[in-house]
Formats: C-alpha cells, sequence, structure tokens
C-alpha cells in the first residue's frame, strides 16, 4: 500500500458508511516539566572515574533530578499544568482521555491517571489509565490517542481532545556509564484536531516488535540489562521499522524525505551511531556525507535531551521538541521519528510541522521550563538520593515540607516555595496526597 502524503484529507470507508475526515490529527500543544534541580555529567564523570574518551561518546551535558518530594505524578501534573493553563473558556473540558506513560508506576494495580486527573481538575466524563512498554510508552500512547480522536473523539461537541503524559523518574545506577545519562521528567502532549504544533501522517507507521532481554525494571528501585545487547537491538529496530515504514509509504528517500528527525535517545553516542549504520545499510558510504546529514538533520533534536538525560518514555518526544524548534518556521516540512522501548516494541512514523508552530512553541518553551534551575555538586547529589526514601509498598510516610526542612531547605525555598508546583506531602494508608508548594 503506498500512502499519499500530499493528501490531506482521508477518505475512511467501514462498510455500512463512509466517514469523511476533513481535520488532521496531531499535536496541539506540549508542556514540559524536568524539575528544579540539575547535576553537571563532567563533574559526575570524572567524581565516578569515567573514561574521558567513552564518556564523551554520550554527548551529555546534564542530568535532571527529582527531589525527595517528587514523584511521578508531581511531574505529570507539573508538565500538563503548563498546557492546561493556557486552554480558553471550557476547553479543558473538551479533554476525554488522559493516558499516562511510564515505566516509574507507583502502584501494581491503581494508574497514577487517577491522581493526576484530580489534580488537574479534568471532568468527570474523561476515561483515565496507564500505559507501559518502556521507553515506547509515550508513543504507543500518542498512537491511542490518535485512533480515539479519529474515531469517537469527533463525536463530542467541539471536538473532543487527549491529553497523553509521558513522566519518569530515574533511580540512578551509581558507578556506571549509564548514570550521567538517567534524568527525570515529563512531558504532556495535547492531542486533537486541527493540530497547531505537529499533525501525524495518516497510516505512515513501520513497527518491529520481539522479545529480548536487553533491559528491565524487575523491581521499582532496580534498572538492569545487557547495554550491549540493547545497542545492537536498537540498530536492529532502526533498520527494520524503517524498511516496514516504506513497505507502506512507498520508496521515500530517507536523506531526503524528512527536514529532520528524532529519534529516542538514551544518549547521543547511540543515536550517532544508530544514524550511521542506518545510512550506510541505505547505501551512503561516505563518512563525511554521513556526518554532515547527522549534524544537519538529527543533532538539534539532541538539544534538550543534552540538558536533561534519558527520560525513558518522554525522550522521543523531547527530541520532537528539541527539532521542532529548528523547524517550526518551516510548515509543510516533515520530520521523521524512531521510537524504542526496550523488551521490545518500536516503530518508525512521521509527522507535517504546523502552520502554528512558532507561536505554539512560544506559549510553552521548553527551554524556559529548563530556565534558572538550581546546579548542584556531586556530593550533594550522592547525599541526596542516599536519604530519599524509598516509597515503593510503603503504607505511610511523611514526605513533603518535613523532608524539605531536614535535608534540602534551601532547595525547597529557592525553587518550590509559592511558585505553585505539586508536590507529595505524605504517604497514608498507601493512598498519596499531594499539595501545592
Amino acid at each position: 500500500m503506498k500512502y499519499l502524503f500530499d493528501c490531506l484529507r482521508v477518505d475512511l470507508s467501514f462498510g455500512t458508511g463512509e466517514i469523511y475526515m476533513s481535520d488532521l490529527i496531531g499535536i496541539k500543544a506540549l508542556g514540559f516539566y524536568g524539575g528544579r534541580i540539575f547535576l553537571d555529567v563532567g563533574e559526575l564523570a570524572i567524581a565516578r572515574g569515567l573514561a574521558p574518551k567513552r564518556f564523551e561518546n554520550l554527548l551529555m551535558r546534564r542530568k535532571s533530578l527529582a527531589m525527595p518530594f517528587e514523584d511521578p505524578v508531581s511531574f505529570a501534573v507539573n508538565a500538563a499544568k503548563r498546557v492546561l493553563d493556557t486552554l480558553v473558556s471550557n476547553d479543558k473540558n473538551r479533554i476525554r482521555l488522559l493516558i499516562i506513560a511510564s515505566e516509574s508506576g507507583i502502584d501494581f494495580g491503581k494508574s497514577m491517571g487517577a491522581y493526576v486527573h484530580k489534580h488537574l481538575g479534568l471532568i468527570p466524563q474523561c476515561r483515565q489509565f496507564e500505559i507501559k512498554q518502556a521507553c515506547y510508552g509515550g508513543t504507543a500512547a500518542l498512537r491511542m490517542a490518535q485512533a480515539w480522536i479519529a474515531s469517537e473523539g469527533r463525536t463530542i461537541p467541539g471536538g473532543g481532545m487527549a491529553l497523553v503524559i509521558t513522566t519518569d523518574i530515574a533511580r540512578p545506577v551509581r558507578y556506571s556509564y549509564a548514570e550521567p545519562s538517567q534524568g527525570s521528567a515529563a512531558i504532556a502532549i495535547l492531542v486533537g484536531s486541527d493540530p497547531q504544533l505537529f499533525a501525524l501522517d495518516f497510516g505512515a507507521s513501520g513497527i518491529h516488535t520481539f522479545e529480548v532481554a536487553d533491559a528491565c525494571r524487575p523491581t521499582p528501585e532496580l534498572e538492569t540489562g545487557d547495554a550491549d545487547l540493547s545497542l545492537i537491538s536498537y540498530l536492529n529496530c532502526v533498520e527494520q521499522t524503517f524498511a516496514r515504514y516504506r513497505e507502506i509509504v512507498g520508496e521515500v528517500s530517507f536523506t531526503k524525505h524528512f527536514a529532520g528527525l528524532a529519534f529516542h535517545a538514551p544518549f547521543g553516542g547511540m543515536v550517532r551511531g544508530a544514524h550511521r549504520t542506518l545510512m550506510r545499510k541505505l547505501g551512503v558510504k561516505n563518512q563525511a556525507e554521513i556526518d554532515a546529514d547527522f549534524a544537519l538533520r538529527l543533532m538539534p533534536s539532541l538539544i534538550y535531551c543534552q540538558e536533561v538525560g534519558n527520560v525513558y518514555s518522554s525522550t522521543v518526544f523531547l527530541a520532537l521538541a528539541g527539532i521542532l524548534d529548528l523547524l517550526a518556521n518551516r510548515p509543510g516540512v516533515r520530520i521523521g521519528l524512531f521510537s524504542y522501548g526496550s523488551g521490545c516494541c518500536s516503530e518508525f512514523y512521521s509527522g507535517v510541522v504546523q502552520n502554528d508552530a512558532v507561536e505554539t512553541l512560544k506559549i510553552n518553551s521548553v527551554s524556559d521550563a529548563l530556565a534558572g534551575r538550581q546546579h548542584i555538586s556531586v556530593s550533594r547529589y550522592d547525599n541526596i538520593i542516599d536519604s530519599s526514601p524509598s516509597l515503593s509498598g510503603i503504607s505511610d510516610a511523611t514526605v513533603g515540607r518535613t523532608v524539605a526542612k531536614n535535608s534540602v531547605t534551601d532547595i525547597y525555598d529557592n525553587e518550590f516555595s509559592e511558585k505553585s508546583l505539586l508536590v507529595l506531602e505524605r504517604v497514608e494508608g498507601y493512598r498519596r496526597i499531594y499539595s501545592w508548594s
């Protein structure tokens, strides 16, 4: 089947009648929260005695950190609030689907969406659930939202909207090469018809899935796996998903069809290696040409990933935000995305930059959200990790201002107090209680 990219109006026939979709579906707005604290990973590499050459291949500068009184729920709400606060009139009531994508779940049964729904003040007629598929979870959630908009969402007065939130908090694997790249962040994506930012190409998607033991979280506090196997799996998936994408859409040129690219970025060196491998598989042998293409179409997508780290389900969207900053003033150009989740599931898909992208990005820019973060030393970073309580399976705990006063008083006072950010206050009978700072 060849997908007609230039056709912006799609007819869908379902036997008993015809559904005529005159609207595109995609990202209307994007909100980001990456904490208020960061660590210089160059300082971390020196403190940990990491080999300079191997560390340089990470292409990392800083990593975002979560405080003891933050968790995936507070991160999710703080990211989404940046989007919802910009909506006009009763538009928030058009949000009828909330999907939380995370591999940092806080309960084996109850969805984080219940807490997020409450603190965002969404209406009761909003379906909510949580989804997990490692770092691919965000793309899975976006695809579900797209399908819902195309079916049920269009029956809602004014047009239904979906809110997809990716949220993950790393539990650092100290004294490893993974540690510098492990970040914490959340991204909220408002999905609907007539997208102002990024329209998804309808039906243009290549999938590749198989079982592999490359990385996992067997307990809430442990991240483990086989780094070499993960790299091999990632490289295999980028090749196979793009091959399948071309089977679906036609023999498009990898180098000419996409003005920019956004790959899931565990670290920048992995993205560079995947790009190089795919280019060679596609017949480009000249290394200078490969390097120039990476610098032009992929390196700009790493601008925020280098500042935040690998944020799991959010990472591909953080990369998308980076390349959109470059291409927002070029409506109509296409961006290719590659999403990978360990275990594994992967997808290559695409979308088109929209006319209102520049103004939309000004309202909620990632760079503004990152501005003013506080730098901490490696020794303090270690102290915070050591003093952060593990709340997994804990029935009762005091967190919030009590912990802040005991260990990170200055951070709470300077970066959270009176800033209207959601923080975790305490746990009572396994139920998490939050408050606004």
